[in-house]
């Protein structure tokens, strides 16, 4: 049964990470505000998210965790659109995966008082050191407040991993809740919009379908399943194939430093997730063997 459902969570991290790569893609594609696309977008997902909320008998209720999430979500959505208008795809993703782990090992610290161990700091290190290489590459291109925006994009991309480490966490409505705001915050930039050809909706429909609706409901089903490394793993997937994905179908390409900060930032992700769920595993073989079960 067990390994059933480790395939199910497998396939589904797996299908997640496939449709969040499509979002660079897509909205280079379209010609609209990122604030109208973003709009779009959400309300299509939110429909499909509250269909399955329904599907799945999940009911709501407003708690810390959710506000929390909500807030992460909408955030991380919007920012996160509007840095790959304003820089290119792969810097505007690279840089939300990869800051977000350093602000949350700084909530943690900061609100939960769990001190970061010493594979965390030299983590966190390498990740900044990638992250100023995209820096380093902004100064005089024009892109700089773009890669700004980015980073802001993981510290809300943050927020929504620390969902479940509050009362009432529940990462599905914290979803539906945060992509809702994003919908009304987009909507009157939305209805200004007058191009809507059928290349344009194309894209904006399969945003919201695909990069968005579906992929949160794989991810919010599969990490029910998955094995943590394997969910890592996986989950790094997208910030690969997204600028590859621009870069053969838009032409964009990232420079020698930029391609470098985000060698720097994934080596350094993948490392340490493998490092720290091994430390997790032989921990809990060192507490089994100084605590014999008694018979």
């Amino acid at each position: 049964m067990f390994g059933m459902n480790n395939k199910k969570g497998l396939i589904l991290m797996l299908t997640c990470a496939l449709l969040l790569s499509l979002g660079g893609v897509c909205v280079k594609q379209i010609p609209w505000n990122p604030l109208s696309i973003n709009g779009f977008r959400s309300i299509i997902s939110v429909c499909i998210l509250f269909g399955f909320a329904k599907l799945t008998r999940n009911r709501f209720q407003l708690t810390p965790g959710v506000l929390v999430g909500m807030v992460g979500v909408c955030g991380a959505t919007v920012l996160y659109t509007v840095a790959t208008k304003l820089t290119t795809a792969g810097s505007a993703v690279l840089l939300q995966f990869t800051v977000a782990p350093v602000f949350i090992l700084l909530f943690t610290w900061l609100v939960f008082h769990e001190r970061p161990k010493g594979l965390d700091v030299i983590a966190c290190l390498c990740i900044v050191g990638g992250v100023l290489c995209f820096f380093l590459d902004s100064l005089g291109s024009g892109r700089l407040v773009g890669d700004a925006v980015a980073v802001l994009a993981g510290v809300s991309y943050a927020l929504v991993f620390l969902t479940n480490k509050l009362p009432g966490g529940n990462a599905l409505w914290a979803t539906i809740l945060g992509q809702s705001i994003g919908a009304l915050i987009g909507l009157p930039s939305l209805v200004q919009e007058t191009q809507f050809d059928r290349g344009t909706l194309f894209y904006a429909i399969v945003l919201g379908v695909f990069q968005l609706g579906l992929a949160y409901v794989c991810l919010t089903t599969g990490v029910k399943y998955v094995k943590p490394v394997t969910a890592i793993l996986v989950t790094g997937i997208e910030p690969v194939l997204n600028p590859i994905l621009v870069a053969v179908v838009v032409g964009e390409t990232l420079s020698r430093w930029s391609l470098l900060g985000g060698a720097v930032v994934f080596v350094s992700i993948m490392v340490y997730n493998v490092l720290s769920v091994k430390a997790e595993k032989e921990e809990e073989e060192d507490s089994h063997v100084g605590h014999p079960v008694s018979r």
